[in-house]
């Protein structure tokens, strides 16, 4: 006799773990999700959107160094700590890289920086700008990893800002696709006849529409922005969950356990919920993480059309339409790097649901 602890869940559980290229994919994706959270927290320029920009440092290569002269905004208001970890910081001191400075009486005297060879503008400014004329502590070198894009921001910044809208943009649209799709599809499956053709013409007629087009015209009925592509891909993505779960439930509604159900009574609604939908979530987990995938590629194409998550929001996407010519004026770089992480997570998503899938099979 099989003690309890092997349960469906464990069995499913201990396969998944056996697969290297699934439980490596969940750990990217946790690691990449951690990222995402706490990204003003460990992004070099933790200001909103990361939209620090010094177009004299502009399309500067990975690892560049500069001095940076940090000059303390005049517009001090109070920001508590989690707002910061979370949302950025709202007022940020100005930033304004520099090649060389000297104290002459009281004023700074400072020569900006200047690239190819050129001499930067000499400028003065009062000590008494800086706290107790304390100057020393706001000229540091500061250190651009994966370099700056073309209106000389932090890259590696804006990677690490913009992952938060691939992840975003999974779980909402998922989320929105289950709702929908789980509820068209249990009700087409499990009451057939007419309610069945009416909501498999509705599916039909949406397959039928191009997403990226149907995409489109949803956010221009919406109007551009961040919760409005959300809602757009999570509004093109419920016809597949909804025909997985039609055809689920057309073949466990004959099953004995939902015979057995009827017979004590139990209105259709418990029997949906409580023993047809727990039994067909296998398929229903897998098809989620390929959604997940698809509405990160499909949240990129948008922003990459302009129609997506609007500036200054960072967005892998825009990063590559930003930058994508670029890889023919020799720094691919500042197109390719997000374009990896893009490719990353997405292939992460869908090991994970090749991993499921393998796992979740009974036959296997």
């Amino acid at each position: 006799m099989s003690n309890s602890s092997d349960s469906l869940t464990t069995l499913a559980l201990r396969k998944f773990k056996k697969n290297f290229w699934g439980v490596l994919s969940f750990w990217i994706i946790v690691i990449i999700g951690l990222l995402a959270v706490f990204a003003y927290v460990i992004a070099p320029d933790n200001s909103q959107y990361a939209n620090q920009m010094h177009l004299s440092i502009h399309s500067q290569r990975p690892g560049f160094e500069v001095q940076m002269l940090s000059v303390p905004s005049e517009n001090q208001s109070k920001q508590n700590i989690m707002s910061q970890w979370f949302f950025g910081k709202t007022n940020v001191n100005v930033e304004i890289p520099i090649s060389h400075y000297e104290i002459i009486e009281d004023k700074l005297m400072y020569t900006e920086f200047a690239v190819d060879g050129l001499v930067g503008e000499e400028k003065s400014m009062d000590l008494e700008v800086f706290p107790n004329g304390n100057y020393a502590s706001f000229i540091n070198k500061k250190s651009f990893v994966f370099g700056t894009d073309k209106y000389g921001r932090d890259l590696l910044s804006r990677v690490l800002v913009g992952s938060r809208i691939s992840f975003s943009i999974g779980f909402i649209a998922v989320f929105i696709s289950l709702v929908i799709g789980i509820s068209m599809g249990s009700i087409a499956g499990y009451y057939g006849g007419k309610v069945d053709a009416i909501i498999m013409w509705i599916i039909n007629v949406t397959w039928s529409i191009p997403t990226l087009l149907l995409v489109i015209a949803i956010t221009l009925a919406l109007g551009k922005g961040f919760w409005q592509v959300f809602i757009a891909v999570g509004l093109t993505m419920w016809v597949e969950v909804a025909r997985v779960v039609r055809g689920q439930i057309i073949s466990a509604k004959e099953m004995q356990y939902v015979t057995a159900a009827r017979a004590l009574g139990f209105s259709d609604y418990r029997i949906v919920t409580k023993h047809i939908l727990p039994n067909i979530m296998a398929p229903i987990i897998v098809i989620s993480a390929a959604n997940f995938a698809a509405a990160i590629l499909i949240e990129s194409g948008l922003s990459f059309l302009g129609i997506g998550a609007q500036p200054p929001m960072a967005s892998w996407g825009a990063m590559i339409k930003d930058h994508y010519n670029y890889i023919i004026l020799g720094k691919p770089y500042l197109a390719l790097i997000p374009g990896l992480c893009i490719m990353i997570l997405v292939m992460a998503f869908m090991l994970v649901g090749n991993a499921l899938r393998d796992a979740l099979d009974v036959k296997s």
